[in-house]
């Protein structure tokens, strides 16, 4: 079974949440959890090749990060696919290269470049025309049909909130599999758009972002068909770095780290004993030669 046709059945039984991710570490954590599906940020995924989320990480560092999350686990992945690198020609291709990694889908927004993280300011948007065109482009492009494509749309920023609903009914008619109206600003204004926009929605929690918190419940109860949480884990981890190396100059001795284990339980999260039982199977005793 696909990984595409493990979320939508995921959906199905209710709204999936999943958090973020930025690398095959914090996957697992995630998939350890207990959650459906995880999503890999493309902030988190920027940042952890040294970068801002400007659009300075290629498709290909995109997609190559995406499959080597989607090999470590067994949930399906959710990744960011930033604007899909270019025109309809490149957003085929983005299509083609995230699928046959093992992504379950990607989301493909309206931003022209530089692009920028949906909670930043002074975004730039492409016309309409151009946005559904790439979506069309993409969805001709899978080859599985439980593939998602979620066309995104930055717009609300810039251009207002009835615009988004606009660009996002485009996109469900041109073809997308769901619909992504980022930073909506007002509690208002999230609980109205699965209510205007006529396919599934997904919204995107950002710590202290322009879109009101909300629990994973009160999303639900919404209508959202998905809720990301993309730097649950990223700013988990620059938090917990920061304190430890404080800890460890002030004190001069290694701290206690927040997962207290061994060497070999560090291994075992990492999947040490899969490997571990290929170090003896392949090898029988050799036939001695005849006398």
């Amino acid at each position: 079974m696909s990984k595409g046709k493990i979320f939508r059945d995921a959906m199905k039984r209710g709204m999936v949440a999943a958090p973020g991710c930025f690398d095959c570490i914090t996957a697992r954590s995630i998939e350890r959890a207990g959650f459906e599906a995880v999503y890999m940020t493309g902030a988190g995924t920027a940042a952890s090749l040294g970068y801002p989320d400007y659009g300075l990480v290629t498709m290909s560092e995109m997609a190559d990060n995406a499959g080597r999350i989607a090999t470590a686990i067994t949930l399906p992945v959710i990744a960011d696919a930033d604007t899909g690198y270019g025109n309809e020609l490149n957003a085929i291709r983005t299509v083609r290269e995230y699928e046959k990694r093992g992504v379950a889908g990607i989301h493909i927004e309206d931003q022209g470049f530089p692009k920028k993280c949906g909670h930043l300011e002074d975004k730039t948007i492409v016309p309409i025309e151009d946005y559904v065109a790439k979506i069309r482009a993409a969805v001709s492009a899978k080859v599985d049909p439980d593939f998602l494509i979620i066309a995104r749309t930055d717009s609300r920023a810039m251009l207002g909130f009835e615009e988004a609903i606009r660009r996002a009914n485009a996109a469900i008619e041109a073809g997308a599999d769901m619909a992504f109206v980022e930073a909506p600003q007002t509690l208002e204004e999230t609980a109205s758009v699965p209510k205007l926009v006529k396919g599934p929605c997904l919204l995107n929690m950002v710590w202290k972002g322009k879109t009101p918190d909300l629990s994973i419940d009160e999303a639900g109860k919404m209508n959202y068909a998905v809720m990301i949480l993309p730097g649950v884990l990223t700013r988990t981890v620059v938090g917990a770095c920061d304190a430890a190396l404080a800890d460890l100059k002030a004190k001069g001795r290694h701290p206690a780290p927040l997962s207290d284990i061994t060497p070999q339980q560090g291994f075992r999260l990492s999947g040490a004993d899969e490997w571990d039982g290929y170090r003896t199977r392949f090898r029988e005793p050799v036939p001695k030669a005849a006398e």
